[in-house]
């Protein structure tokens, strides 16, 4: 009959342990036999166990025990159940936290809030260019709340602000402009146009980026790469020679915020300071604020002095007004941080394919929600850019996959 079972708690120190192998297989009492007093030899370890572990019960001084081994010191160990001779011990895994089991949750939503916040800002953004037509202003109030958003963040230590120097400074400040000038140019083309017309022409994006790395960097671009721009080209072509909502200024200032955001690129990856990419993202926030403070003051202060807020307060009021610019700020930041965070989590390939899901949702939505009136061959021609984007992002992260691959093989 089988004996009871007294629990027995043990600490162990896991610097202690060295090795226990312990077979899968049913183990005969003959071949291995295990004294009591050898749990507090400072030989006995543990290697790595199966999931579920059946072996025969070992004669040992004890009726039954039950440890549980915890990292650092005393660590959380699998409950081991013991009975009298020629019965079973039973080796079972931790239970897992429903998270811990299931990390694609923990994924798919970064992707969504990803999705969500960038939605919700392009909607907002624009219903607030319908009332309030200063680009220049609001982009510096978008920099301004994500500025106070990382001074708050910073007071409290999450993260720890990381120390800039001169040389740092330095690396940083060409990124911080070419990021100030590719984002009011967004703005200033919101403003002018319709949201998915904007979205449209920044699909060209790619394209800048191919032709600065071949002629300005000096880096070869597969035939393969250029060839999965043509629908791009020739997409972005079809939807701007029809589109209703097209001003030269709409698709100029988008144009010039490609190029912008190629720079930044560029910039970028001569830019390695060593700090994590919140720190980078808040130290670039901050100098791009102050480069977009003097030319929203020049083209717009005296506009919004005499007569830009009052006819916003005018028209929505002053709570709606200061709580409209407050909220699309906090969106902007917010959706740059989710797409850093997302694509630490994820390969570059499914995070091209996710960035290419994001465009398609905001241009649908924004058509949506402002019910702007396309026509044939804009729709057609924003779908084949769309794709081609879509191509290019594929091929390009596959392609970098390989080079990390090869770089692993010729270092190992």
């Amino acid at each position: 009959m089988a004996s009871m079972i007294t629990p027995v708690r043990s600490p162990i120190r896991t610097n202690q342990i060295s090795s226990l192998y312990l077979s899968p297989n049913r183990i005969s009492p003959s071949n291995v036999a295990l004294k009591s007093r050898s749990l507090s030899s400072p030989s006995l370890a543990f290697s790595p166990l199966p999931e579920k572990l059946r072996v025969p019960a070992l004669s040992t001084g004890f009726s039954g025990w039950s440890q549980h081994l915890r990292r650092r010191g005393t660590v959380e160990f699998p409950v081991v159940k013991a009975a009298s001779d020629g019965a079973e011990i039973e080796i079972t895994e931790g239970s897992k936290s429903f998270l811990e089991k299931f990390p694609f949750l923990i994924t798919g939503f970064f992707f969504f809030m990803w999705y969500f916040l960038n939605v919700i800002f392009n909607i907002l953004n624009k219903k607030v260019y319908n009332y309030f037509p200063y680009p220049y202003f609001v982009s510096v109030i978008h920099l301004l709340v994500g500025v106070v958003y990382c001074l708050v963040s910073w007071s409290v230590g999450l993260p720890k602000r990381a120390p800039i120097d001169k040389e740092q400074l330095a690396l940083l400040t060409p990124v911080a402009f070419c990021h100030a000038l590719g984002h009011v140019m967004s703005n200033v083309s919101f403003a002018a146009v319709a949201v998915s017309f904007t979205h449209t022409i920044k699909a060209l994006e790619p394209f800048f980026n191919a032709s600065a790395s071949q002629f300005v960097l000096g880096h070869h671009i597969p035939l393969s790469l250029w060839l999965s721009l043509a629908p791009v080209v020739i997409g972005v072509s079809m939807a701007s020679l029809t589109e209703l909502s097209f001003n030269w200024l709409g698709f100029g200032s988008a144009m010039i915020s490609n190029i912008a955001f190629t720079y930044r690129s560029i910039y970028s990856k001569k830019a390695m300071t060593g700090m994590d990419s919140t720190n980078v993202y808040a130290y670039i926030s901050i100098i791009a604020l102050l480069v977009c403070i003097p030319p929203a003051l020049i083209i717009e202060g005296p506009k919004l002095m005499q007569y830009g807020f009052r006819d916003a307060i005018a028209k929505v009021g002053i709570y709606k007004f200061v709580s409209d610019l407050f909220w699309i700020g906090m969106f902007y930041h917010l959706y740059n941080q989710l797409a850093t965070n997302t694509l630490e989590r994820v390969a570059p390939l499914t995070h091209a394919v996710g960035n290419v899901l994001k465009r398609v949702f905001v241009i649908g939505f924004s058509i949506v929600v402002f019910g702007n009136r396309i026509s044939t061959q804009t729709g057609i021609g924003t779908a084949i850019a769309i794709a081609g984007v879509a191509i290019y992002s594929l091929i390009k992260a596959n392609l970098e996959e390989q080079k990390k691959k090869a770089a692993a093989i010729s270092t190992s």
